[in-house]
């Protein structure tokens, strides 16, 4: 079996994080994320020992889809560039600036 997402994650976190503040042991907690989730005991203590450092419920990020847009070469490569620049991926950085367009003061759109 892969690796779970960051929303699949994120929300198995949060349920130990809930089963913790129920549960009166840690063995409850883990045998209600096996039936609940289907894992493996070891991987439910996993996640019961990661919600042990949270304070409070994780955000649950939003699922990503890709879409294509066209632009000219140079633009393209000082996207590459500025991503580079701060160590970023071209997905980080490109949703950044399109949230800054969107959201900022005055915007008519």
């Amino acid at each position: 079996m892969g690796r779970s997402t960051n929303s699949v994650r994120a929300e198995r976190i949060n349920t130990a994080l809930g089963l913790l503040q129920q549960c009166k042991s840690l063995a409850t907690a883990a045998k209600a994320m096996v039936e609940a989730h289907g894992m493996s005991t070891r991987q439910a203590y996993r996640y019961l020992q990661e919600a042990q450092t949270q304070q409070q419920p994780l955000p649950i990020p939003q699922r990503k889809v890709a879409f294509t847009v066209k632009l000219p070469p140079a633009i393209i490569e000082e996207v590459h560039q500025q991503a580079r620049r701060h160590n970023q991926s071209l997905s980080q950085l490109v949703e950044q600036a399109l949230q800054s367009y969107l959201h900022r003061e005055g915007s008519s759109g």
